[in-house]
């Protein structure tokens, strides 16, 4: 129950999801995030315009500006008093930032919060696994877009897989759950192992997300024609497996969801291209150096940090917090000729 009005915008959404990056940094180049590889540059080369595409161009935010894990704290336990109940933390890569356990256990302490769960690429898991477990951390998410290794060091720019597939099994065995998987899919890329991916969710009875390919990549190189849709997508599992469709259990989640009839495991496909759910999003984005975002894909950020470090009482903050979320967007515009792409990429914004 919260003690305090509702995060609603004008649009009659209210807000209840808030996704938080501890870190701008992170230590792989992924192609859709960070091309800076070889491997990235003839793709883009290859595939894309060369005219739009843009010279890489980004710098790490000191540490020092990065909000504080007490100021992370307050954050999500104003919004907290205002409906926010559902917590991700995520990057960059957010096991790059040391003692992350600690911010789990003061998020964990919450009586709001009902769902708390952490994003990684699974590089740096193992150091991590145990004590994120104890400080009460239950759900986990791994990037992985790829079962082959060379491909995995093509789309990432790291020799990782192996330990990526190591973590994930750590997360079963230590009880995480549920353990999803998140995949971009990219055409000329990864598509031709949208199969494979999804019989690895069903041998590892593990939530496998297949995700379109969006317009927050550093080299400004996207294009519509190189993203899976979903209809695309389904297609090529339909023709592979026997999918029974799950009915969402709120109208702001994200993916459609399916399971597999004759065995365990799941899959799901978020389509913020080809088929935006704008209407009844519920999320919220705070940046590692204190900037709320509205949208994943806003072009305004409103920065949190000078009044989290100066003498602002709750109230006040839950006052700011509200006319925040009264400017979110009706919607993003991509594939549209007004769309601008954010300054910030997605290491930067958090996913």
């Amino acid at each position: 129950m919260t003690s305090a009005p509702s995060l609603v915008d004008s649009f009659g959404r209210t807000m209840r999801d808030l996704r938080i990056s501890i870190t701008d940094r992170c230590n792989f180049r992924c192609l859709y995030c960070l091309p800076e590889t070889e491997e990235a540059a003839n793709f883009y080369r290859d595939r894309f315009v060369p005219a739009k595409a843009k010279e890489i161009n980004y710098s790490w935010k000191p540490k020092s500006q990065f909000l504080t894990y007490e100021e992370i704290e307050r954050v999500v336990q104003v919004g907290a008093e205002c409906g926010i109940s559902k917590i991700r933390l995520t990057g960059g890569e957010p096991l790059l930032r040391r003692n992350v356990d600690r911010l789990v256990a003061k998020l964990v302490a919450i009586p709001q919060i009902e769902d708390l769960a952490l994003t990684t690429n699974g590089f740096l898991f193992a150091q991590n696994a145990e004590a994120l477990r104890s400080a009460g951390l239950k759900r986990i998410s791994f990037s992985l877009d790829s079962l082959d290794a060379g491909n995995f060091e093509r789309i990432t720019g790291r020799d990782g897989l192996k330990l990526v597939l190591d973590a994930i099994k750590q997360a079963r065995e230590l009880g995480f759950s549920p353990i999803k998987i998140n995949a971009v899919v990219m055409r000329g890329l990864n598509d031709h192992e949208i199969v494979a991916l999804a019989n690895f969710a069903q041998e590892q009875e593990v939530i496998m997300r297949f995700i379109e390919f969006m317009p927050l990549d550093s080299s400004r190189a996207w294009q519509k024609d190189h993203v899976v849709s979903k209809k695309e997508i389904l297609e090529r599992l339909l023709e592979r497996f026997d999918l029974e469709d799950i009915p969402p259990a709120h109208a702001s989640e994200t993916a459609r969801r399916w399971r597999f009839r004759n065995g365990s495991g799941e899959i799901g496909i978020i389509a913020p291209v080809s088929e935006p759910f704008c209407g009844n999003c519920d999320r919220l984005r705070l940046t590692s150096d204190g900037k709320i975002r509205t949208c994943l894909f806003s072009l305004h950020e409103h920065d949190l940090k000078p009044i989290l470090r100066g003498e602002v009482s709750e109230p006040d903050l839950q006052a700011t917090l509200r006319g925040i979320v009264s400017k979110k967007e009706e919607r993003h515009h991509i594939g549209e000729t007004d769309f601008v792409q954010p300054d910030r990429t997605m290491s930067f914004i958090g996913g």
